[in-house]
């Protein structure tokens, strides 16, 4: 349940999420790793709950990164059957809950039986407009810049692009996150201190909060807490209150 502190005006319109831990909360409990992920599973599901609860607009989890592609095959094989099971369970509360699903990154490079998945539940859910579930698939920040800026190059080398028309709006435009607003909050799991390549250009406002809780025990109730101290900070993006 929401906390009855919260301020339902001053929500983050977009709440990033870098889920870390489940490998050592498994491994602290002396289980295989992949029932790290599974346990991790079951948090996205309350957290996602509780964000369309709160009516919050966006929530981008990082999900898998082009990093994650050097685990051990068993691990991504195991994720991938994890990511397959999540979409298909999930789709009818999605539905119900006019949750739409979307994904950020490099989603060709997934399995086919995944891509097909994956598909299937985001054009199921392409009209529901109450909330988007943004899931970061074999994401990698400086290949998402990195394309930005392959493909502004090849505007300007064909002329339908002035070098000095590219601002900031145009990068933007250029990005996975095309259209939506950057996020206002990042969540970071485990106590880990870095981005690891999340959303570089997106997050440059984010107020940024890093738990030292690992991701399988995160529970709304803390991320509510979050929440109450977000609405507690002062955000000048670099100006000077009057």
């Amino acid at each position: 349940m929401p906390a009855p502190n919260l301020d339902a005006a001053k929500l983050p319109r977009h709440v990033a999420i870098i889920m870390d831990g489940n490998g050592r909360w498994a491994q602290k409990r002396l289980l295989n790793r992949v029932k790290g992920h599974e346990k991790g599973v079951e948090t996205v599901r309350n957290i996602v709950r509780t964000c369309r609860e709160l009516n919050i607009g966006v929530l981008t989890l990082y999900a898998f990164s082009t990093e994650n592609w050097q685990r051990p095959k068993a691990e991504i094989k195991a994720l991938m059957v994890l990511l397959k099971s999540f979409l298909r369970k999930e789709l009818p509360e999605l539905q119900d809950q006019q949750i739409r699903l979307g994904v950020i990154g490099q989603p060709q490079r997934l399995p086919q039986d995944v891509q097909k998945t994956l598909q299937g539940a985001m054009a199921a859910t392409e009209g529901n407009d109450k909330m988007l579930l943004n899931l970061a698939l074999s994401y990698g920040g400086r290949t998402e810049i990195t394309e930005m800026v392959q493909e502004i190059a090849g505007k300007v080398s064909r002329g339908t692009l002035k070098p000095g028309e590219i601002d900031p709006a145009v990068v933007a435009d250029h990005l996975y996150t095309r259209g939506l607003p950057d996020p206002d909050l990042l969540i970071r799991t485990s106590g880990e201190m870095r981005l690891s390549n999340f959303l570089l250009w997106q997050l440059a406002y984010a107020e940024i909060f890093v738990t030292e809780t690992l991701w399988p025990d995160f529970t709304p109730d803390e991320f509510n807490a979050i929440l109450v101290q977000y609405q507690q900070r002062d955000r000048r993006f670099g100006k000077v209150k009057a």
